[in-house]
């Protein structure tokens, strides 16, 4: 899962960006989940239309998954749309059926790593809702821009134990001292 407190703070370039370096390597493939169902921005940032998705099959589970999941231009990395917009989507993704949907997707794409891009932990209550589902969660936060009490807040707001990564995006500072390209931060 990869999600952030705020908008407009580059999880979805994270997450495209994230999917595109695995699925570059070698016997992995991914699938991409748009699960920011408010305001998916996967298809148009990837070139690609937005048809029926993730929200289309948890209001009818008779859908095949396999006809929702579409290929992209980038060899191994398929996506998942959010699909139609709905009033009650924390409620479906709260379901049983999101955990049906799950159970599915890792059966039916055991081969595949499946990256979800959230909507922001502070602004909508689905990305807490999903955050329970997950493994792993990444948390990007802006540089310069997100609190520490935001970041702290929004981790709170999880309420998982599971492992929670940090991306610092946006960083324009760069005090790297290094050796042929090889560095650490220094203070």
């Amino acid at each position: 899962m990869v999600t952030s407190a705020f908008a407009g703070e580059g999880k979805s370039f994270c997450a495209i960006n994230l999917a595109m370096s695995i699925a570059a390597e070698r016997d992995t493939h991914v699938l991409l989940v748009d699960a920011d169902v408010a305001r998916p921005s996967l298809p148009r940032e990837l070139g690609i239309e937005s048809s029926r998705g993730l929200m289309d099959w948890l209001t009818d589970t008779t859908l095949d998954i396999g006809e929702l999941v579409q290929p992209t231009n980038v060899d191994k990395l398929s996506i998942l749309t959010a699909g139609r917009h709905h009033e009650q989507a924390t409620e479906f993704l709260a379901s049983e059926s999101m955990g049906q949907l799950l159970d599915h997707l890792s059966d039916r794409y055991d081969d595949r790593i499946i990256i979800f891009d959230t909507p922001p932990l502070l602004i909508t209550t689905e990305a807490r809702v999903l955050a329970a589902y997950m493994g792993q969660i990444v948390m990007v936060v802006e540089a310069g821009n997100t609190s520490r009490e935001a970041v702290k807040d929004a981790l709170a707001s999880i309420g998982s134990p599971e492992v929670v990564g940090m991306v610092l995006n946006k960083s324009r500072e760069s005090r790297a001292v290094g050796y042929q390209g090889y560095g650490y931060a220094s203070n």
